[in-house]
């Protein structure tokens, strides 16, 4: 690690290559805490380049724990976290109302690192029993439509760092890589960025696969369609700039999206949206990030007619009641 080190404190940049046997090393737990500290700090002083994210990428993806899901069309919603934000789980929400919906989604998350509440600790809080058996995850996702892939059941890499991410609780290339490395190789995505220079590297990443994504930064720093701003969306088709009315039919505001002070109080909240008994903004805000889920998945041909049925999905009970099946099965 010393000559990885000096490499990089002397503003070099790794080949993929030689990114992807480091993390290939990380993963068989070669290097030591304080080692790996170092390098992820590195990584929050200076930007990551494409090859060095694809290095990463090949490394966790060559020795991850796969998931088939027996052709079914999934969709993952996630976000990069790290925007500071501590907004409520609006992205694991979203998934639920997909799937009420009638969408397929294989959700791949993580412990909050830099947020109160994390997917995982979230889906944990709430009853789900985290699972790397291929049988149960089908079972799931064909009778309740969803399924959740605890990232460090399927990624050794992940597990070997977990301790440093918690102890240095900021956001480091492993918040970029989590929407790269999804275990059921997901082909449709939306993903969340926490900047427009992490949105145009994606943008590169996903243009070179035959992906149907959506890629979403509200302009005000939020990692998902907050609402509380103007949200830029790339997708196949090119980018635009989106206001709050279009997507949600109405602007919010931050305090209106706040996700709670302890893991406790974000479970709450949680279960009081996807039960139908949150305020209009917390609402407009899921639905919104969901109608955007089912525009990836090509439920319905235009934005408006994802957007009618993700609140029927919340309204009717059909998102809870994904929640009531999923939960069944555990």
């Amino acid at each position: 690690m010393k000559k990885i080190l000096n490499y990089l404190f002397e503003h070099k940049t790794f080949s993929r290559q030689a990114a992807r046997e480091i993390l290939t090393s990380i993963s068989k737990g070669v290097y030591n805490e304080s080692e790996l500290a170092a390098f992820m700090t590195v990584f929050l002083m200076r930007s990551i380049t494409i090859e060095e994210l694809l290095g990463f990428r090949d490394a966790l993806l060559e020795l991850c724990v796969p998931v088939d899901l027996n052709g079914h069309n999934v969709l993952d919603i996630v976000g990069t976290g790290g925007d500071g934000k501590n907004t409520f789980n609006v992205s694991t929400l979203s998934c639920f109302i997909v799937a009420g919906a009638g969408g397929k989604v294989a959700k791949h998350g993580n412990y909050g690192v830099s947020s109160i509440s994390g997917a995982s600790n979230v889906m944990e809080s709430v009853g789900y029993k985290f699972k790397s058996d291929n049988a149960k995850l089908k079972q799931e996702i064909e009778e309740a439509g969803l399924c959740f892939l605890h990232a460090p059941l399927f990624h050794p890499a992940l597990k070997n760092v977990a301790g440093v991410r918690r102890q240095l609780g900021v956001r480091t290339f492993f918040n970029m890589l989590g929407p790269l490395v999804n275990p059921a190789f997901a082909q449709h995505q939306l993903i969340g960025v926490y900047s427009l220079e992490m949105a145009r590297i994606y943008n590169y990443l996903f243009q070179q696969t035959d992906k149907r994504f959506a890629i979403v930064h509200g302009l005000d720093g939020y990692d998902e369609i907050s609402l509380t701003g103007d949200t830029r969306i790339i997708t196949n088709e090119g980018e635009q700039d989106w206001t709050p009315e279009a997507l949600g039919k109405r602007q919010v505001h931050a305090q209106d999206i706040y996700g709670g002070n302890t893991p406790d109080e974000a479970a709450k909240i949680f279960m009081k949206v996807l039960k139908g008994e949150g305020s209009w903004a917390q609402h407009s805000v899921v639905m919104a990030n969901a109608a955007m889920g089912l525009y990836c998945l090509e439920k319905y041909p235009t934005y408006d007619e994802c957007f009618q049925a993700a609140v029927a999905s919340l309204e009717s009970g059909a998102a809870y009641k994904v929640y009531q099946k999923l939960i069944a099965l555990q």
